[in-house]
């Protein structure tokens, strides 16, 4: 919220009342203007439909049940955390989806298991954005897919296919997880939140934004299939949401109405679907009363107050940092660099990425400010540095930032304060993102994936060994 003052501020050249009137009315950047967007109002709503379903299905006694059948197969923090990465895996289709998903069905596995919150948070977020962005058949591809330039003579999904191998940022993430789990190994601030987990059964290592959430409930009569049958179905309905939204309906092929999709009225009418399939499913099994179904709407809507006010806060200043040129600074900077350091722009473009996505809170922001750049620079002179950079664009835009509308819907999947997020996964981040610039400084040069991907995993592996060598001389 400062940080939008302050850019109100400097776009009416300190007039109070003109930067009010920005703040809220600005028909580009103003807060009122990004809450009257068509396709912010459709992820609110997703948003708000969901809170609903995961209070339902813990009303109903699912979320419970489940916990308890897992903790009969799961025995060990190494398998809870494991299960959470597959699933998140195989959640690939869009990264809000995933985030609260995953975080739905997760929560009392690895709740049983004193898994902290801030870990929970940390490995939904780093299964979200990163499996999103090198999976052809996601809202992700489609994004990327639409930032090449009309006319280039590009095919943009092909495109997308050849960066995957070289999107070493989100490849190196997904690594590092299971490195993480294999290794036991934890650093920075998440190894004191792990700790207090552990010893203290303290999941929050602080205050628990989601608290109204946890009330005791009468969970004797709820089954597994009361969690698993709701979201079943709505991984379906959202799935069917995206094509129908991009016109599969209407004879475009499987492929390309993915492609043309809009993930806001997709998984707002497949979050529709699903809420009424649970609720005439909760009716007819008698797990609760109409009213207490009825009133787990408010505490639905109640438990995803604070994601809606960042996510509402960040697409506000995503908004007011573009009215001030930042976009325009960026491309300037990249264009003139391009002329003596081509063999440098990989890794130069993976840092400009995550310098933008950080300050702007938007990875598909970053990949339209870029990708046309990247394109008009390499296209005719080195087409395989051209995909590399366009890899190093998008692993930097996935690199995020705390205001990031994935980081937050982590968040609020595994109902973890976000400062504990943010802060407990920032060393996480920082390391896999050095390591990623190293990689593309070599690949810049090398140019085979053969090479710079097995470097990049070794001196991965090799920080991390490292880290715990260290940490186990401090506790000697």
């Amino acid at each position: 919220l400062v940080g939008i003052a302050t850019d109100a501020l400097l776009f009416a050249n300190c007039n109070l009342e003109l930067a009010l009137n920005t703040l809220f009315f600005n028909e580009d950047g103003g807060m009122v203007a990004k809450l009257s967007d068509s396709s912010n109002v459709g992820i609110l709503v997703f948003l708000v439909m969901l809170g609903i379903l995961v209070a339902l299905m813990n009303k109903a006694g699912g979320s419970a049940a489940f916990g308890r059948w897992a903790s009969t197969h799961i025995h060990t923090r190494a398998g809870a955390q494991f299960m959470t990465l597959v699933l998140g895996v195989l959640i690939f289709v869009d990264d809000y989806f995933n985030c609260l998903t995953v975080g739905s069905v997760m929560r009392p596995v690895t709740d049983r298991q004193k898994v902290s919150r801030a870990k929970l948070a940390y490995l939904i977020d780093a299964t979200a954005a990163p499996v999103c962005i090198i999976a052809p058949v996601s809202s992700w591809a489609a994004a990327v897919t639409s930032s090449v330039p009309e006319g280039s003579g590009i095919n943009g999904f092909t495109m997308f296919l050849r960066t995957i191998p070289y999107n070493y940022y989100a490849l190196l993430t997904i690594f590092m997880m299971v490195a993480l789990v294999v290794i036991n190994v934890d650093f920075g601030p998440m190894a004191r939140f792990e700790r207090n987990a552990i010893e203290n059964n303290d999941l929050f290592s602080g205050s628990n934004p989601y608290a109204m959430m946890d009330e005791e409930i009468d969970d004797s009569k709820g089954s597994v299939l009361d969690l698993v049958l709701p979201i079943i179905v709505l991984v379906v309905c959202c799935v069917i949401g995206m094509i129908y939204s991009g016109g599969f309906f209407s004879g475009t092929d499987f492929v390309t109405s993915f492609s043309n999709s809009d993930a806001s009225i997709g998984l707002m009418l497949g979050s529709a679907f699903g809420l009424l399939f649970a609720l005439i499913y909760y009716f007819v099994r008698k797990s609760m009363t109409f009213k207490d179904m009825m009133g787990c709407i408010p505490d639905g809507f109640k438990a995803m107050v604070p994601a809606i006010l960042i996510l509402t806060f960040a697409w506000t200043l995503k908004a007011m940092t573009d009215s001030l040129g930042a976009a325009e600074f960026v491309a300037g900077a990249v264009e003139q660099a391009a002329g003596g350091l081509m063999n440098l722009l990989p890794a130069i473009i993976f840092l400009v990425g995550c310098f933008l996505a950080f300050a702007t809170g938007t990875s598909w922001g970053t990949f339209g400010i870029l990708i046309p750049i990247v394109v008009a620079v390499f296209e005719k002179s080195d087409p395989q540095l051209m995909i590399i950079s366009i890899a190093a664009c998008m692993a930097g835009a996935v690199c995020g930032s705390p205001i990031s509308d994935t980081t937050i819907m982590a968040s609020a999947g595994a109902q973890c304060d976000h400062v504990n997020h943010v802060t407990t996964q920032l060393p996480y981040v920082i390391t896999v993102a050095a390591v990623s610039f190293v990689t593309y400084l070599l690949a810049g040069f090398v140019k085979s994936v053969w090479i710079t991907l097995p470097v990049g995993l070794a001196l991965l592996v090799g920080v991390l060994l490292i880290i715990k060598n260290n940490q186990r001389e401090k506790n000697m």
